[in-house]
């Protein structure tokens, strides 16, 4: 079997994934689908697959007159009887409701922004055809969202990090042991490469053999979106992965797998989950306050690069941001930090 390209088979998953929720969806949803397919990419259609089916079970339980038997016995002109104060109520809803699935749900300003993101997507593009004469959704504001303090490893706590890794655990099983005696080498490089580098987990999990350029000391990667580019690594992120690779090309792989730089135990591409667990498992030895995440690894490098360059324009360019805003929006407590060192250099009066 040949193999498939990560990104690709990625993409092709989504879509996959897409076409089977689209059934359970009104039937216009597959309209606006394919309206939007060149401009959003198939894992935010998936989203907003989700987010419509919560909103259409919603409106069809409190608006939507007469009520369909399923989602998608609902027309396109249904979208007519939903108003503002609909609108208002179902995101008051989205605060706490339990689903069809018996489930309890809630969500904090950034879930119900997205999901009102997905519900001004679908609106504006009816609208846009004409085929709908109101557009409620444009009057409805987004949720004000909160910032949230960025979570991130302190210069001791990646050390302590990268010596549970290497090391193991003092608390390890036997078999915990041996298991981690298989695992180290690739997971020391791993988290190496992500503390390194700053790439997503998305990006590390789709690197192939042929990615890693040693006369260059780069990697190449896709970036969201699609766009390749290459990233820099320095002589600690070059240690490891030449010990890994030397060990990783001595493995054979399972079919459609050859070329996968980090192999998961079964010898098959590691996954985004796989590597989440994995990051859990090392962090939650060095520190128990921090829910430590890849994503947050990345915070971590780009708080270290912002500190040692001071160059917002820098970090945004090496972690890929479109927006430098982005990158000032995630950094701006460091600033702080400058600012509050700033209180302590002028002395008013010498000792």
């Amino acid at each position: 079997m040949a193999e498939l390209n990560y990104h690709e088979q990625v993409k092709r998953n989504n879509i996959e994934k897409l076409r089977q929720m689209e059934k359970s969806l009104p039937a216009f949803c597959t309209i606006f689908f394919r309206g939007i397919a060149d401009r959003v990419s198939a894992r935010t259609m998936v989203a907003y697959a989700y987010d419509l089916q919560i909103f259409f079970n919603y409106m069809n339980e409190n608006v939507i007159q007469p009520k369909a038997d399923v989602l998608s016995d609902i027309r396109l002109d249904a979208l007519e009887q939903i108003g503002k104060f609909d609108l208002e109520n179902f995101l008051d809803y989205l605060s706490y409701y339990t689903g069809a699935d018996g489930v309890e749900h809630t969500n904090d300003e950034r879930g119900k922004a997205r999901k009102l993101s997905a519900i001004k997507s679908l609106f504006n593009y009816f609208y846009e055809a004409e085929l709908i004469k109101s557009n409620p959704a444009t009057i409805i504001h987004m949720p004000k969202i909160h910032e949230k303090n960025i979570i991130r490893l302190d210069p001791d706590e990646v050390a302590k990090l990268l010596d549970v890794v290497e090391n193991g655990s003092a608390q390890e099983s036997k078999h915990q042991k041996k298991f981690h005696d298989r695992t180290v080498v690739r997971d020391l490089c791993l988290l190496t490469l992500l503390l390194g580098t700053g790439i997503r987990v998305s990006e590390c999990v789709g690197l192939n053999l042929e990615d890693v350029d040693f006369d260059n000391g780069a990697i190449r990667i896709i970036r969201k979106g699609g766009n390749e580019a290459r990233v820099y690594f320095g002589e600690e992120v070059e240690e490891t992965l030449s010990e890994y690779m030397a060990q990783r090309k001595e493995v054979m792989t399972l079919s459609g797998h050859e070329s996968a730089l980090f192999l998961s135990i079964q010898n098959r591409r590691i996954t985004v989950r796989a590597v989440e667990n994995l990051v859990k498992k090392y962090a939650s030895q060095v520190t128990t306050l921090k829910k430590i995440t890849p994503h947050k690894l990345r915070s971590t490098y780009g708080t270290s690069l912002y500190r040692e360059s001071n160059d917002i324009y820098l970090v945004a360019t090496v972690l890929g941001h479109k927006d430098v805003n982005t990158t000032r929006k995630h950094y701006a407590s460091i600033d702080e930090e400058q600012r509050r060192k700033a209180a302590k250099y002028v002395k008013l009066r010498k000792e």
